[in-house]
């Protein structure tokens, strides 16, 4: 592994079988700090399994994964204190308000502080959700759990963001401000890596993606180099041709 302070995501040889099945087959990434890369690939690819990997809420089969130089198996509790995590369908407490939630959060990593809370309302207002913040989560529509769920992810400043379908539930206007809240975090030094399957996101955002095809790193680079890798005109044909039928 890399000792390059720069460099904040590391896979080597990342593999997960489940049971006889090889979900993940020997993937490296290499992540420098301020990035964001695109994970790309069909349902049931490996996208999630690899972001599970990086949290240490798996164990890898073989290789290893590690974030800001900690073994992400090993030292899963120092890698949580330096990620912010956004689940596909985040789990929120339903009796709890957005607030109380948020609360809890800070609370139970000692991250309660007066300048925490400013930035979580300045969150709060960027994504539109001001009014249903008092409110219980109970009664929150699917693109406000995800509002709130990615405002948690953001919440304790972390140095590494790992996002799955960031953008899914959200209506255009909140999913433009997202994308612009990536780009100025990245832009700060933090590194995220998000997983989607729509690649106007991926080709608006992302500096690099990486296209998964049946647990293998089909593809890897800036999305014109992903182009000419897959010898296709656009990113669409590029992903058809290598996770369709017949890929290589």
């Amino acid at each position: 592994m890399a000792s390059d302070d720069t460099v904040t995501v590391e896979a080597r040889a990342l593999t997960r079988r489940f049971g006889a099945r090889l979900v993940l087959d020997r993937i490296d990434l290499v992540l420098p700090r301020g990035e964001v890369f695109g994970l790309l690939g069909p349902n049931g690819a490996g996208k999630s399994t690899t972001l599970n990997l990086l949290m240490g809420f798996l164990r890898p089969t073989a290789g290893e994964a590690r974030i800001c130089g900690l073994d992400c198996t090993r030292d899963a509790q120092r890698v949580m204190a330096l990620v912010g995590h956004l689940p596909e369908e985040p789990s929120l407490f339903e009796n709890l308000t957005g607030r109380e939630l948020l609360s809890f959060a800070l609370s139970m990593r000692g991250e309660s502080t007066p300048d925490r809370w400013r930035r979580v309302g300045a969150h709060v207002e960027r994504l539109g959700f001001a009014t249903e913040f008092d409110q219980l989560v109970a009664g929150y529509s699917m693109g406000t759990r995800k509002k709130l769920a990615l405002v948690a992810a953001l919440a304790h400043e972390p140095r590494v963001l790992l996002l799955d379908e960031p953008t899914n539930g959200l209506d255009p206007v909140v999913a433009r401000e997202v994308r612009a809240m990536l780009e100025a975090l990245a832009a700060g030094g933090v590194t995220v890596l998000l997983s989607t399957h729509l690649l106007d996101v991926a080709q608006r955002v992302c500096h690099r993606l990486g296209v998964l095809g049946g647990g293998r790193l089909r593809a890897l680079g800036t999305p014109d180099e992903v182009r000419a890798q897959a010898g296709a005109t656009t990113l669409e044909e590029a992903f058809l041709t290598l996770t369709g039928p017949g890929a290589p």
